[in-house]
C-alpha cells in the first residue's frame, strides 16, 4: 500500500481533468490524476484494428469561443490537430449549408489530444492510470481516497470530472452531505447512452465529403471513414454511432444482437462489392449530456474543497469540456492560494 499526497487530487483524466491540471499547475499547486483507464482521454478515445485505428468516442471539435480558438490554433501549429472539414453532409444539405465553422481531428486519433495534453503537464502533477476509486472520505484538512489496491490519495482539494452519475456513486454516503441545493442540481444532469459499431471494410463505403455522414435524427446518427480522415492510412474504418435514443432501446440488448442491429442499417452504405471483414461494438453509457448545469462547473458548499467539472457543465462539446477545465482549475487555484 501507498500513500499519495497534493494539493488537489483530480478523478478523471480525460479533457476536463487534463485541462484542469494544466490550469493548477500553472498556479503552483501539485495534482494528483487518477483514472480507471488504461490512458487518459476518457472519450477522446481511439482504438487500434489490426493494422487501423478508429475513433470511437469523440470524432472532432470546433471552437466558438476565442479562448479555446488560442488553444486549438497551438494545437494546429504543433500538427497535432488539423482541419478536417467545415461541416457534415446529412445526406440532404449541400457544402453550401455548411456553417462554416472548422471541424477539427487530431493526427493519430482523438485520444493523441489527450496524450499531448498529459505530455505537457508539469513535473508537480502525478497521472496514475489504471486506478479504480472504491471509496473517498472528507477529513478536516481535505480529502482522501482509497483504490481497489488499499493505496491512498490525500489532497486538500478533491475535483470530479467522470459523468456526474458517477461522480455521485463514488462520493457514497457523502452524497447524502452535499448541499441540497448542490445535490440537486447534481442530480438534475442527465445523458444519453451510444452504441457504438467498429467496421472494418474492404471496398468502398458511399459515404459523401469529407467521409463522413451525421444525421442526428436518423437511426445511426454518425458515421465515418477513419481512412479518409486522415488517421487511417492503412485500413479502412468505419465508426457509426447509433442515436442516443436507438442507443437506449439497444443497451441492455447482448452484444452480439446490438452489434448486428448496428451492422444490418450500415450495410445499405457498402458499395455492391465491398464487405465486412471485422466487426466490433462500443459502448459509451455517458455519451451526450441532455440536461446541462448552466455553469462551467459546481463548487460544492459546506465540505472541504470539493468541485465537479465536466461536458455536462455549461457547453455539451469537447470544447466546452475544456474550458470547464480550466474554470474550475482557476477557482480552485483562488480557494487554495488565498489561504496561504
Amino acid at each position: 500500500m501507498t500513500e499519495q499526497s497534493s494539493d488537489v487530487l483530480i478523478i478523471g483524466a480525460g479533457l476536463s481533468g487534463l485541462s484542469a491540471a494544466h490550469e493548477l499547475s500553472e498556479h503552483g499547486l501539485s495534482v494528483t490524476l487518477v483514472d480507471k483507464g488504461r490512458s487518459v482521454g476518457g472519450r477522446l478515445a481511439t482504438r487500434r484494428i489490426g493494422d487501423g485505428l478508429a475513433d470511437h468516442g469523440a470524432q472532432f471539435f470546433t471552437a466558438r469561443s476565442e479562448d479555446f480558438q488560442l488553444e486549438v490554433d497551438k494545437w494546429v501549429a504543433e500538427k497535432i490537430v488539423y482541419i478536417w472539414s467545415n461541416g457534415f453532409s446529412d445526406g440532404i444539405r449541400t457544402k453550401e449549408q455548411f456553417d462554416n465553422h472548422p471541424r477539427y481531428a487530431t493526427n493519430g486519433g482523438m485520444n493523441a489530444l489527450a496524450k499531448y495534453l498529459a505530455q505537457q503537464l508539469s513535473d508537480k502533477t502525478n497521472i496514475c492510470t489504471d486506478v479504480k476509486i472504491v471509496s473517498i472520505s472528507a477529513k478536516d484538512d481535505g480529502w482522501q481516497a482509497q483504490d481497489d489496491k488499499g493505496n491512498l490519495y490525500t489532497a486538500k482539494a478533491l475535483l470530479l470530472t467522470p459523468p456526474v452519475p458517477q461522480s455521485l456513486t463514488l462520493l457514497g454516503d457523502l452524497r447524502d452531505k452535499l448541499n441540497p441545493h448542490d445535490k440537486k442540481a447534481l442530480e438534475r444532469i442527465k445523458y444519453a447512452p451510444c452504441i457504438t459499431g467498429l467496421f472494418r471494410v474492404e471496398g468502398d463505403v458511399n459515404l459523401p465529403e469529407p467521409g463522413a455522414l451525421q444525421r442526428p435524427q436518423a437511426v445511426l446518427s454518425w458515421i465515418a471513414d477513419n481512412q479518409r480522415k486522415g488517421i487511417s492510412p492503412q485500413a479502412h474504418i468505419i465508426t457509426v454511432h447509433a442515436a442516443g435514443n436507438i442507443s437506449q432501446n439497444l443497451w441492455d440488448q447482448p452484444e452480439a444482437a446490438a452489434l448486428d442491429f448496428v451492422r444490418q442499417q450500415f450495410e445499405e452504405f457498402l458499395a455492391e462489392d465491398a464487405t465486412i471483414v471485422k466487426a466490433e461494438l462500443k459502448r459509451w453509457r455517458y455519451s451526450q449530456p441532455t440536461i446541462l448545469h448552466p455553469e462551467r462547473y459546481l463548487m460544492a458548499q459546506g465540505l472541504p474543497p470539493l468541485a465537479f467539472a465536466g461536458d455536462a457543465f455549461s457547453e455539451a462539446r469537447v470544447e466546452g469540456a475544456f474550458l470547464s477545465g480550466l474554470a474550475v482549475g482557476e477557482a480552485l487555484a483562488i480557494r487554495l492560494t488565498s489561504k496561504v
